[in-house]
């Protein structure tokens, strides 16, 4: 019975004390609203309204394959709304890779951008 309530006190003095330093932690991290603005577009470029997402076939057995993979869907995809697209012209470049195993599959979700026409 007395080890019960002794693991009750400490566990109920944890809580309390957890619950005293949160908010101080909770004040130190920088306030976040919303999402970051959008990069803007480069001086004599036009770019697409939305974000084209590209990921490549299935998983690769590397994070490297995995990336060309994903740098390959998506200039395809860019290059059937502007032809001269390019990943170097593009804004707003997002990569996110997960892994299975010793495999991989990345995606690359980025907002494609051309020349202006003259």
């Amino acid at each position: 019975m007395f080890k019960a309530g002794m693991l009750c006190r400490v566990l109920l003095s944890t809580i309390a004390m957890s619950a005293m330093v949160a908010p101080a932690f909770a004040a130190d991290q920088p306030a976040t609203t919303g999402t970051p603005p959008p990069e803007p577009t480069k001086p004599g470029f036009e770019c697409h309204d939305k974000p084209l997402v590209g990921s490549g076939p299935g998983f690769k057995d590397s994070q490297d394959a995995s990336e060309e993979a994903a740098k390959e869907d998506w200039l395809a995809k860019a290059k059937a709304i502007y032809p001269d697209a390019d990943l170097a012209n593009a804004k707003d470049v997002k990569w996110e890779c997960v892994k299975q195993g010793l495999y991989s599959k990345c995606f690359l979700a980025a907002v494609p951008c051309h020349s202006k026409p003259q």
